[in-house]
């Protein structure tokens, strides 16, 4: 779940969702997982009485980007609205890496008071820290039993960040992240996971391991210990957005946007001021093509940054394109910079209300955790029962 792992603002007295990063698998025996379909974030779920669920997150290393914010953040606001919502700070996944302890619960706090800041509702989604449910852990260590290593050791992180950390150097945590990646999704019963568009694979290990499970201890194996019988968990679905799922670097237009890019010049953070988003967008990477277009592949700098625009602005693509086709690179940045400081000042505002605030952070959270944690509480019952625990 690279981890998708994409959130409206009311009066400050209310204050009114790994990523994660996989590998598409391909193992010898393939499991009998049925073909996903991609749901669009503003389509219509299936009408039912009872709501679809929907969980994402966001680890709190580094500062929340541009990136991070119309890619997921800004997209869960709008999903709060029909969907039942979990959106979480995924903070035992910041340290699979070496990381700053000092920095860990700031950044966490940070994260959590952005996500609010940015339109999440508190009275349409719970909002909690992942290491303070639990069962995350537990899901973890009884999905581990299940699952092959050789799953894990075909992961495209793994073999990237491990060779970074030294090889044998490399924490365990860093093969195993990724099943703690599909705990997180499978805990809560999740129907869908937002991801972008590059990252519907992301979702594979978590499906992989729910019908592995569901093979191996569901139906009437489970019935036969006292259970209801069936499916154990849910089979995960990506919830794509229409636009903005991919944000990419201002530095280099085939590259996303990141937190880990040694070039703070490559992001637009959400707390930046307007003076360093004005000089960031005066200074990235354009072309010397004549006027601008979306989707031409010789111009990826040109298209993210016409569809930041879109997005920022509230226009939609024709719009934006007859007002912008004959502009030139020297027209165009500062409009675009004026559009994103406006798009982001209410939201520095709130963040600023919010973190004044820290007993009302601290209650939103443990009233988050707490009802996450009786969605958890029984999938956990579920899935022990049908392993055979003593309960």
């Amino acid at each position: 779940m690279a981890h998708a792992t994409g959130l409206i603002l009311s009066s400050s007295s209310r204050f009114a969702r790994l990523g994660y990063s996989s590998r598409f698998l391909r193992h010898a025996n393939p499991l009998p997982v049925p073909r996903f379909r991609c749901f669009c974030s503003d389509e219509t779920p299936p009408s039912s009485s009872v709501k679809k669920r929907v969980v994402s997150g966001v680890q709190p290393t580094g500062s929340i980007h541009l990136g991070n914010y119309l890619g997921a953040i800004k997209n869960w606001v709008t999903l709060q609205d029909t969907y039942e919502t979990l959106f979480f700070i995924v903070d035992l996944h910041a340290i699979t890496l070496p990381y700053d302890v000092q920095e860990l619960r700031k950044a966490t706090r940070d994260t959590a008071a952005l996500y609010l800041a940015c339109g999440v509702d508190i009275s349409k989604a719970s909002v909690f820290v992942q290491s303070h449910v639990r069962a995350h852990v537990e899901l973890m260590w009884l999905l581990s039993s299940s699952t092959p290593i050789g799953w894990l050791q075909k992961m495209t992180q793994f073999k990237e960040k491990s060779r970074k950390e030294g090889g044998e150097n490399a924490s365990v945590s860093l093969l195993t992240y990724p099943v703690l990646m599909a705990a997180d999704i499978l805990l809560y019963k999740s129907d869908f996971v937002p991801v972008g568009e590059d990252q519907k694979q992301h979702l594979e290990l978590a499906r992989d391991l729910a019908q592995r499970v569901n093979n191996l201890y569901g139906g009437r194996k489970w019935k036969k210990l006292g259970g209801r019988g069936g499916s154990i968990f849910k089979i995960p679905e990506p919830l794509i957005p229409q636009v903005g799922a991919r944000v990419m670097s201002l530095t280099d237009g085939l590259s996303k946007m990141s937190k880990s890019a040694p070039s703070d010049q490559s992001r637009i953070n959400l707390l930046d001021s307007k003076d360093l988003i004005a000089d960031k967008i005066k200074r990235c990477k354009t072309d010397s093509f004549a006027g601008l277009e979306f989707d031409n592949a010789e111009r990826p700098e040109c298209n993210n940054l016409l569809s930041v625009y879109q997005i920022v602005s509230g226009k939609t693509k024709e719009e934006v394109m007859e007002e912008c086709k004959d502009m030139s690179w020297g027209t165009f940045k500062p409009l675009l910079a004026d559009a994103v400081i406006e798009h982001l000042s209410p939201i520095q505002v709130r963040y600023e209300e919010i973190t004044a605030e820290s007993a009302y952070l601290d209650k939103v959270l443990s009233e988050g955790a707490d009802r996450a944690t009786e969605i958890a509480e029984s999938t956990i019952h579920n899935l022990k029962q049908a392993m055979g625990f003593y309960l």
